[in-house]
């Protein structure tokens, strides 16, 4: 079998490396006689595997004591409750920013639990820029300041962390691993897997301690994150694959050498891909140039007729999954992590033949 290039917003490509160690390793781990999907979550052998994922995470993004690193189930969705749910308490009303499609979802679902005061919003721009900070209207007795720092679906990037006096809050699923962060900027960090970490069905959490305890009286004891913090994410059984495979993209990372090396290979790609776009006159990309996304790349074509022999031309090329989301159209190439260079060569020398034949 031919692998070929994925370029899905999610699930995405996981290395292929992570990919065949995990075959290797499938019906018989490390000699055991049994999968690692068939072992107690409480066997020695598995607590000794999500300890070295957890301590491969925390190196990775040097994240100190201060923090809590839960690994959880639910998808990134299910923490735009989680958030409310555990941080709401003292004042009832917090900040959200909103950027995009999974920032509203954000947005609507805190509304369930409390006042939402939204700071900023680049609807007007069709979500195409981010607002600049000094016209976000905070509230001063804003329990935390929620944003997603990389919206998927719109291709909208933060490359600046908003310096506030409340806790920050950052949906970082489409773009965390990809680059060095300070993790102390932050309050709580979470991220669905299922794009830079590993397969969809885990989520894991970045939480500051002192925030922990401080949950709704009506929070679920499944969403409170200091069950999950006091149980080691063991509280009930855990996405022991998951977690397990995260663990091998841990190492692939390190072995890379960790999240500065990555971040120069994103760049690299992005670069590639952004540049051609630019110059063809037949492509265009709708985000501005100060805030666009490294790892989401949505484009349109002159005639958006084009779009369905585009899309079948590339799938027989061997480049899968290039149409933008159903909500917006056109095209988006996602190149996360273990999205390969040769993918992005691949994928700019198809666009300068269809452009050649249609333009």
């Amino acid at each position: 079998m031919t692998r070929k290039f994925n370029f899905c917003a999610g699930p995405a490509s996981l290395p292929e490396s992570v990919l065949e160690q995990a075959k290797a390793e499938l019906s018989d781990w490390k000699g055991r006689g049994l999968s690692i999907m068939e072992m107690s979550h409480r066997s020695k052998e598995f607590v000794e595997v999500a300890a070295r994922a957890e301590k491969d995470f925390r190196d990775l993004l040097n994240i100190s004591d201060d923090y809590a690193v839960l690994f959880l189930q639910g998808g990134a969705s299910l923490q735009f409750s989680a958030v409310p749910l555990n941080l709401l308490a003292d004042k009832g009303i917090a900040d959200y920013v909103h950027t995009g499609q999974w920032s509203i979802k954000a947005i609507k679902e805190a509304q369930r639990y409390g006042k939402v005061n939204v700071v900023a919003n680049s609807e007007a721009s069709n979500f195409s820029t981010i607002p600049a900070f000094e016209t976000w209207q905070l509230d001063d007795n804003a329990a935390y300041l929620h944003y997603t720092p990389n919206e998927t679906i719109g291709g909208v990037e933060f490359f600046w962390t908003p310096k506030v006096n409340v806790p920050l809050v950052a949906d970082m699923s489409s773009t965390i691993l990809s680059r060095p962060i300070n993790v102390n900027d932050f309050g709580v960090i979470y991220a669905g897997a299922q794009k830079n970490i590993g397969p969809a069905g885990l989520t894991i959490v970045i939480v500051r301690k002192d925030l922990l305890g401080k949950s709704l009286p009506s929070c679920p004891i499944m969403l409170d994150y200091k069950t999950a913090a006091d149980n080691d994410s063991m509280y009930n059984t855990p996405p022991t694959y998951a977690w397990y495979l995260a663990g091998l993209v841990f190492q692939w990372l390190k072995d890379l050498g960790g999240l500065g090396g990555m971040e120069e290979i994103n760049k690299r790609k992005a670069e590639k891909l952004y540049s051609y776009i630019d110059g063809s006159g037949f492509y265009r990309n709708p985000v501005e140039k100060s805030c666009r996304s490294t790892m989401n790349i949505p484009f349109v074509l002159a005639d958006e007729n084009l779009d369905k022999p585009f899309l079948a031309g590339a799938s027989e090329a061997g480049l899968l999954n290039l149409a933008g989301h159903r909500s917006v159209g056109g095209m988006r190439a996602s190149i996360y992590n273990a999205v390969p260079e040769v993918a992005v060569d691949a994928l700019v020398n198809y666009m300068k033949d269809f452009a050649k034949r249609n333009g």
